[in-house]
């Protein structure tokens, strides 16, 4: 994992805790900065912002990293009042000599509007988006109209009994390895794929059969989640290794191999 960027000493204390904390919570769960920001709807750009203490994230940002990486979200959003207060304050007296000097000043500038920003931007895209139907409707192979390009991340095929896959942080699948009589094959029942790519960030069932496999061949792949963070991308690593194939940690159809047997 990348080493973390120093923050400068002149930053507020409350600023700086709550930047140290959401770097031990995101680094404890494993997840790349990719993967927070597919699950938490904020980009990797501002990911990198706030967790480098270039930007304030809002609150909405803290509670949302607070789900994925299962954590108390309370204590995150009390730091983050106090460091938004400190630059308030801050700002009502900008460079006044009698101010205290010992006065740490945060890095960032004050917020823009996003909201107003993006507001204006989604009516805007939902005009022209409308005026692209009414004169030039687009068809598929069928003759059909195509569907919206969705902008959610990838899930997988949906599951025939257990539905579509949508990961829930703190939830653990249980692994129950079998032998199938008709192919020989080593089953987990979360997916039967045998070439499906998988690596870091995928999220779905075939991501919770191999680390059911992982663990049966006796690599542990962290926390059975249907997550594929770092823990599991050492885990691929290591079985890849072992079975004398390419060590590139994704999961294709020669590891798929290896897994099965």
């Amino acid at each position: 994992m990348a080493r973390w960027q120093d923050l400068p000493e002149s930053f507020d204390p409350q600023l700086r805790q709550l930047v140290v904390l959401l770097r031990e919570h995101k680094d404890r769960s494993g997840l790349s900065i990719a993967a927070l920001a597919s699950r938490t709807g904020f980009g990797k750009s501002s990911w990198d912002r706030y967790l480098n203490g270039r930007a304030l994230p809002p609150e909405e940002a803290v509670q949302a990293l607070a789900r994925v990486c299962d954590t108390a979200a309370a204590p995150l959003l009390e730091l983050r009042e106090l460091a938004a207060e400190a630059s308030r304050e801050t700002a009502a007296t900008p460079d006044d000599p009698s101010a205290d000097p010992g006065r740490a000043r945060p890095t960032w500038r004050q917020p823009v509007p996003w909201l107003a920003v993006l507001l204006s931007s989604v009516v805007t895209s939902l005009v022209m988006l409308a005026g692209l139907f009414l004169l030039a409707p687009w068809e598929d192979g069928t003759g059909g109209k195509a569907a919206a390009t969705q902008h959610t991340p990838y899930t997988g095929a949906v599951h025939p009994s257990f539905g579509a896959f949508a990961y829930r942080a703190g939830t653990t699948y249980e692994c129950q390895v079998e032998r199938d009589d008709e192919d020989g094959l080593l089953y987990a029942g979360y997916s039967r794929t045998r070439s499906e790519q998988l690596q870091r960030d995928a999220s779905r069932w075939s991501v919770v059969e191999a680390q059911c496999l992982l663990e049966h061949h006796g690599i542990s792949p962290g926390v059975v989640d249907g997550a594929f963070g770092n823990n599991t991308d050492r885990a691929v690593r290591r079985i890849q290794d072992r079975a004398k194939i390419a060590v590139d940690g994704i999961v294709g159809p020669d590891t798929w191999k290896v897994l099965r047997t």
